[in-house]
């Protein structure tokens, strides 16, 4: 259990599918799947491999504004759907869009070039939305989305060029469509705070992990994690360590923890200052915010042909993703901006299934 002056995570879960016949999902939705949606005043993305060029198909979508930022904050990844690629690095992109927040409105862009002053950010934030997620009626009541190939008449172009820059993209098609669902968030200090019963299950799984491994590994909270000189079999710390942290709330598919730690599958580089570039846009440092987890692999299949399961080309143990510290934007941005995604295979998989 976290400790209260620990970072705060936030943890993603499965919480039900987005049935689009019922649901129109906007850059505000929180989910897995799905097309990416557009936020006000950008181009849809259209991403493509950087090992073998392919499309690449949308996996995630995370609303996560900053305290005391004036803009909206959308998080996308994609993935390739090629098996060959399956836990390459460049297979994987993250954007960061955002768009201003104004009265009377959702967001809108200004002709000024002067970045909006924001307070440093709070993990916390992906919070503060979480009991809105999946509910849009707020944004379907304040703009009309108007498909990109619908005439509106006796409008001058100039607004009819602004509408259509609201319009949710269209599948190329030969990009598939993860099935998509709605994640639901919460503290992990709330799933771990159950008393000695949840202690008692990590625990548990330790000790089973230990006699398994051969490593001798202590669960002291108040001195932190443990661990001895007697090596894994596997000679991996990392993963005892993550699969410990994991124990308390095996089903998580996300975890949100803004400047936070990154929870490594398996041995990290040794310098992992190293590990990160700066940020392609802004050249300054960029920072953790969110990882995927084990347990997205077995919800992932296609939409619209029968449920045909996609983890097999999309095989990853976590992939992390790291976001400008300053979150750098202009409210006279045009395009999304490149994050940095790493991934690590899972050394054991079927110790998640």
């Amino acid at each position: 259990m976290a400790t209260p002056d620990r970072e705060t995570t936030l943890l993603g879960l499965f919480d039900g599918d987005l049935d689009d016949s019922k649901h129109r999902s906007s850059f505000l939705t929180n989910k897995v799947g799905g097309l990416p949606d557009v936020a006000p005043g950008l181009p849809p993305s259209s991403p493509r491999c950087g090992c073998c060029s392919v499309p690449l198909v949308h996996v995630v979508q995370v609303y996560c504004p900053l305290m005391g930022s004036p803009y909206h904050r959308t998080l996308q990844l994609f993935a390739c759907p090629a098996a060959e690629c399956s836990g390459r690095a460049k297979s994987w992109t993250a954007f960061r869009s955002q768009s201003l927040e104004v009265e009377g409105g959702v967001g809108r862009t200004s002709t000024k070039t002067e970045p909006a002053k924001e307070a440093p950010p709070s993990a916390s934030d992906w919070c503060d939305t979480a009991d809105d997620w999946g509910n849009n009626e707020e944004f379907e009541e304040l703009v009309e989305i108007v498909p990109v190939k619908e005439k509106v008449p006796d409008v001058p172009e100039e607004i009819r060029n602004q509408l259509d820059s609201l319009h949710i993209a269209e599948p190329q098609p030969d990009v598939p469509i993860l099935r998509p669902f709605f994640i639901s968030v919460v503290d992990e200090r709330d799933v771990l705070g159950e008393g000695d019963e949840g202690l008692s299950h990590a625990e548990k799984l330790l000790k089973d992990y230990e006699r398994r491994e051969g490593v001798v590994a202590s669960l002291d909270e108040s001195s932190g994690e443990k661990y001895e000189k007697t090596r894994a079999h596997h000679g991996d710390y990392s993963f005892c360590r993550f699969r410990k942290r994991i124990s308390g709330c095996p089903q998580q598919i996300l975890r949100y923890c803004r400047g936070g730690r990154p929870l490594f599958i398996s041995e990290p580089p040794t310098d992992e200052r190293q590990l990160v570039p700066p940020c392609t846009s802004c050249g300054g440092p960029q920072t953790f915010e969110f990882q995927l987890m084990p347990a997205l692999v077995s919800l992932l299949s296609w939409k619209d042909v029968g449920g045909i399961h996609a983890a097999s080309l999309m095989e990853f143990g976590t992939v992390l993703v790291f976001t400008c510290a300053e979150s750098c934007w202009t409210s006279s941005e045009r395009q999304p901006r490149s994050e940095f995604c790493f991934v690590q295979m899972d050394p054991d998989q079927e110790l998640f299934k």
